[in-house]
């Protein structure tokens, strides 16, 4: 890491311009040989202030809720995409003001809402219906879309033909965190279970989970799973990914506060696993930390804590060439998605600061948080 970590406040999420446009442009790469269209998921990353430069790639945002719809399409404006496992009735007519694509978990949802997407007068918006294909390789049920009694998406067994009119698209969303092997098995599926509705339809969405900027991933395969689509179907194939779109470029600069000994030596931070980095605890995953290895690796080895009163806020066990003091200052990578957006105030622990850094002007915090935001949560 080449930015001066010492300039930084901590605790900060700090993401690299430059390596956000390299994910970039590996995507629009995706688009350029396919025609297919990615959108960023907001549920993953909603760093606004990187939305224009992300318009000059991608297609749009794909949201799950109002606010997000809102935002991608006050700060991006393109398209804008919408699904959710069930809209409520009193925000509707806001989310069509915003949105050109919605696509419903339910055909009861769907012909509950048609009427007024139909009869709104100021623009045409296409509908889908998100399909469950019981079909997924993920190992944590909690990320499982296609998991036993799922609440997300329609069976084939539940699948209503004979109320498709005015649908246009269907959506699936199987994976994540995986490559495009775990894809191309899924599309087999879902063409053998589904593909006498896909032929009637305009446009396919494949949803997220797709790692496309990981340095691993097949793209070919990739690129051959979206062409089925297209040259069987004659559908336009949509993509969106939250995380291949910030992966790998964001850090979340914390400081030591403190060192204790009860059995190990254990370090506070000014960081917390359950305020700031909360996919620790509920992956759980173990973040690596630059210049730190694994435990016993090398010759100091430290349990790392959070400074909230929560016994498990622990992100980890890591071991460091020196010992570590109140003051210094660990880097923890790949800090950009799920953070963010999943954070939290619990405690009244302060917010990380949001930092872009770019060539040509250096650090810049575009966002620190205080006690007004902490207040203005509660009553």
């Amino acid at each position: 890491m080449d930015i001066d970590i010492k300039a930084l406040p901590t605790p900060c999420y700090i993401v690299d311009e430059r390596l956000f446009l390299r994910n970039l442009e590996i995507l629009n790469s995706v688009q350029e040989r396919t025609g297919c269209k990615i959108l960023l998921a907001q549920k993953g990353f909603s760093m606004y202030s990187l939305f224009p430069l992300a318009s000059k790639y991608l297609t749009g945002v794909t949201s799950s809720s109002l606010f997000e719809a809102r935002l991608g399409y006050e700060e991006m404006g393109k398209e804008v995409h919408i699904y959710a496992p069930a809209y409520i009735e009193e925000e509707f007519e806001e989310i069509m003001s915003y949105c050109d694509h919605i696509s419903f978990n339910s055909f009861d949802q769907w012909n509950r809402f048609k009427a007024k997407v139909k009869n709104q007068p100021t623009k045409l918006i296409s509908c889908g219906i998100r399909i469950n294909p019981e079909y997924s390789e993920i190992e944590t049920p909690i990320y499982d879309p296609c998991y036993q009694n799922s609440r997300l998406g329609v069976t084939l067994a539940n699948f209503r033909p004979d109320e498709l009119e005015g649908i246009e698209g269907l959506h699936f969303h199987t994976m994540c965190e995986q490559n495009s092997d775990t894809l191309e098995r899924t599309i087999r599926v879902v063409d053998q279970k589904f593909g006498e509705y896909i032929k009637k339809m305009k446009w396919l969405n494949f949803g997220g989970g797709h790692h496309i900027t990981r340095s691993d991933y097949d793209i070919e395969t990739l690129i051959r799973s979206i062409k089925y689509f297209q040259e069987k179907y004659g559908v336009e194939v949509y993509l969106e990914p939250g995380e291949a779109v910030a992966l790998n470029t964001g850090f979340l600069v914390a400081k030591v506060l403190d060192i204790v000994d009860n059995g190990m030596k254990i370090a506070i931070l000014d960081t917390s696993a359950a305020c700031h980095m909360p996919d620790v605890l509920e992956m759980p995953y173990r973040p690596k930390i630059i210049d730190a290895g694994k435990p016993e690796e090398y010759s100091y080895t430290y349990r790392l804590g959070g400074h909230t009163c929560l016994a498990g806020d622990i992100i980890g066990d890591y071991s460091f060439k020196q010992p570590l003091k109140s003051g210094d200052r660990l880097v923890f990578c790949d800090m950009a998605h799920y953070t963010m957006v999943k954070n939290n105030m619990f405690n009244g622990v302060n917010l990380p600061s949001i930092v872009l850094y770019n060539e040509e002007e250096g650090i810049k915090v575009v966002k620190q948080f205080g006690y007004e935001d902490f207040k203005n949560r509660l009553s």
